[in-house]
């Protein structure tokens, strides 16, 4: 392990497709959704602590979940968690951990990667992971990491790859396409899964911020000289009202001529509707998805089926159906229409506010 070496975790979403599971107050990076007795943040710094020492770890979250990160990470410092007043997307977020690195070191290399994504073979993703920051410490690049698709899958962003090496010059991208596009770029076999995973030295992107997110650069170059010091919250307070949202794909990698892609095969999701829970999870012989215990199925079929630990459901007559309980809601909706969640959730925030959201 090398000591210009660390790995930012962006941990501040609230998963919204995951209510009325995930909620503002405990979002989905730290819940155990899978079942696999950790949450996806936990998992997220196992995966990366066999490459990157723990004191080389940065948390870039919204404030309010500052708590929950240390919780969950125990072996970080209060000072390893930057805190977003508020959410901006994942420019600024990024930003703020690369201007704050550009400060304690010049010379550090960057993996940026979401905190709640599914990693099926880790030391084929390490392997990867390896070859890029190999890659990326001797050129001035900004690389991302491309998944092969096995589906027409139109959740996902496309990259499309300008030839068949394994670290190839991206061409362009696309964002979620609809069925008939996505379909088209499978058949062509130019294209991979955009997995929101980067590598890159922390002064290719500040340079990058600087061509081509100037207003950006400008904020989090005038925030430098306060980060670490007591002014700190003040001045990032001051610098998120005034930041504009925007995604770094959108911003920076989608313009930038130096944008690199190494694909890669390991068992990847981001894990972001109860549709790819369903995907991942163990079934029984009727297909459905459901707790080791307390669940009692009749004429039951190819359903997911989430409870709170002591409760017993019984659940008669439901083919292909998403059962979500929690202390205080229960959800129950087909799972053709899981994309309606958004709207559930507006609907009971318009008439009881934020108590179940």
């Amino acid at each position: 392990m090398e000591n210009n070496k660390y790995c930012i975790i962006m941990a501040g979403g609230i998963g919204s497709r995951f209510w009325p599971k995930s909620r503002q107050t405990m979002p989905k990076q730290f819940l155990d959704i899978l079942g696999t007795g950790k949450s996806f943040i936990r998992h997220t710094f196992e995966r990366f602590e066999k490459m990157i020492p723990a004191d080389h770890f940065l948390v870039v979250t919204n404030r309010k979940y500052k708590a929950l990160v240390l919780e969950h990470l125990p072996e970080l410092k209060p000072e390893q968690i930057l805190c977003e007043p508020i959410g901006r997307n994942t420019a600024p977020c990024i930003a703020y951990a690369a201007y704050s690195l550009l400060k304690s070191d010049p010379e550090a290399e960057m993996i940026v990667t979401p905190s709640d994504h599914l990693i099926l073979n880790e030391d084929e993703f390490r392997s990867v992971i390896g070859e890029c920051m190999d890659f990326a410490a001797q050129h001035p690049t900004l690389l991302t990491v491309g998944i092969r698709p096995t589906r027409p899958d139109t959740g996902y962003g496309y990259i499309q790859v300008s030839d068949n090496q394994p670290i190839s010059k991206v061409k362009c991208f696309t964002e979620k396409p609809n069925l008939e596009l996505a379909q088209t770029f499978l058949q062509c076999g130019e294209f991979v899964w955009n997995s929101g995973i980067f590598i890159w030295k922390v002064r290719s992107i500040v340079d990058a911020f600087e061509r081509y997110l100037p207003e950006h650069h400008a904020l989090f170059r005038n925030l430098m000289p306060a980060l670490g010091t007591e002014a700190e919250e003040e001045a990032v307070e001051k610098v998120f009202a005034e930041c504009r949202a925007i995604s770094i794909d959108y911003g920076v990698m989608e313009k930038a001529d130096n944008v690199y892609v190494r694909c890669g095969d390991f068992g990847w999701s981001d894990v972001g509707t109860w549709g790819s829970v369903y995907q991942h999870s163990r079934k029984d012989r009727y297909a459905n998805a459901i707790p080791q215990e307390g669940c009692f199925l009749y004429d039951t079929r190819s359903s997911i089926v989430s409870l709170p630990k002591e409760k017993i459901a019984v659940i008669s007559g439901l083919k292909e159906y998403i059962v979500v309980d929690t202390e205080d809601v229960l959800m129950i909706c087909p799972r053709s229409e899981e994309q309606s969640i958004k709207k559930f959730i507006d609907e009971v925030k318009f008439h009881t506010g934020d108590k179940f959201i």
